[in-house]
């Protein structure tokens, strides 16, 4: 029998070793959901696609992600930190070709021009950045309170137009939301403005920054509602809840879940729009009921407490900085993807990380979850 014992000196030991098993776990965990979801949930949506597809249609599509996703995470799991930035260059680049693409040559679908298409690949550069994005301003702070030092926030050296400073952060960051805002996306726009906040925040950024954060958040909200005709019709609806339309199959679908679920009997799923993806929650309580389905959000805050918990004994500031980034990033987009389905907030296209279908976003937690292992690994066994 193979048993793997502590004395022996190779990586593969030191990884099962060293790794964050409870939080590899709840990962795991969460992606088993996911294919469940894809049989249950899947099956009702692939019966009503024109023309009908085979119940294991979406199950089918979703293997691949699977697969690769997982891959990145294990992957992903064993660099070290040197290894981890340079991984996240390299996305970021293509992450920022991708948005070039999006603004050249846009490809519209659903209103929206959000994905890039190089051949038959298509992606969606706003969820290719977000680990990337995490990983490289965790490091772009620490390097700038490591030259700069505490007062690097109001340190005029600090604004001065270097590589290193925070003109060619910011002006790059903009530049970037812009381009997502206008595909539209505001809903992820203002993702990143938010988790860039919280970072910043940590970081020792002082609370008197608050109003403009605010303000920049506001502007978004009424940049998107004065010129996008999509956003405002959404807007209009915010407080009441148009017959038949995706927020009241979703409503109908949770309540007609109950306590225990409808299991078999669950019937308003199979009309419920994007039922694998924006509304799969929905789905979920439908099938499994409100206990499970709350379960489900105990289990999703409990990932974002691991990482919230192992911020808080990092001895590395870049490590402080990403974790906190990836909770924040994490929660946000859980976040927006409950409220959406409760009618709490303005459908924003989000999908709930590591359940929804989407193949992109998918892979892109999987690598932010990666990274986010390794450097806990080493942070935690190089103390």
């Amino acid at each position: 029998m193979l048993r793997i014992t502590r004395g022996e000196d190779s990586k593969l030991t030191s990884w099962y070793f060293e790794i964050d098993r409870k939080l590899l776990g709840l990962i795991l965990l969460l992606v088993v959901i996911s294919a469940i979801t894809m049989f249950t949930a899947g099956a009702a949506q692939a019966a009503r696609m024109i023309p009908q597809q085979p119940w294991f249609y979406f199950i089918k599509k979703a293997i691949p992600a699977y697969v690769l996703g997982l891959g990145c995470l294990f992957g992903c799991s064993m660099l070290n930190k040197q290894k981890v930035i340079k991984v996240s260059i390299v996305l970021a680049l293509v992450a920022l070709v991708g948005l070039v693409i999006t603004v050249v040559h846009p490809v519209w679908l659903k209103g929206s021009s959000r994905w890039a298409h190089i051949g038959r690949l298509s992606f969606m550069p706003a969820d290719v950045l977000k680990p990337a994005f995490i990983v490289l301003t965790a490091w772009f702070l620490a390097k700038m309170r490591n030259v700069f030092g505490e007062n690097m926030f109001l340190n005029k050296q600090a604004w001065k137009f270097n590589w290193l400073s925070w003109w060619s952060y910011l002006i790059l960051f903009f530049i970037c939301v812009f381009i997502i805002f206008r595909h539209p996306d505001v809903g992820t726009a203002t993702l990143y403005v938010c988790v860039l906040f919280v970072m910043t925040l940590v970081a020792g950024i002082s609370l008197k920054f608050m109003p403009a954060m605010c303000g920049i958040l506001v502007s978004l909200g009424a940049l998107a509602y004065l010129f996008n005709s999509h956003i405002r019709d959404r807007a209009k609806h915010i407080f009441s809840i148009e017959p038949r339309s995706q927020v009241w199959f979703s409503l109908n679908s949770i309540r007609h879940g109950g306590l225990f679920g409808s299991g078999d009997e669950a019937y308003v799923k199979d009309v419920l729009p994007e039922a694998t993806n924006d509304c799969v929650y929905a789905a979920i309580a439908e099938d499994w009921g409100a206990i499970i389905a709350c379960a489900l959000v105990v289990l999703l805050f409990m990932v974002i407490n691991n990482l919230i918990n192992h911020a808080i004994y990092a001895k590395d500031r870049f490590v402080v900085y990403a974790l906190t980034g990836a909770a924040a990033l994490f929660g946000g987009q859980v976040c927006f993807n409950l409220m959406t389905a409760l009618h709490l907030l303005l459908n924003k296209g989000m999908t709930l990380p590591f359940i929804s279908y989407g193949g992109v976003s998918f892979i892109s937690f999987c690598i932010l979850f990666g990274m986010m292992l390794s450097i806990i690994r080493e942070d935690t066994w190089n103390r």
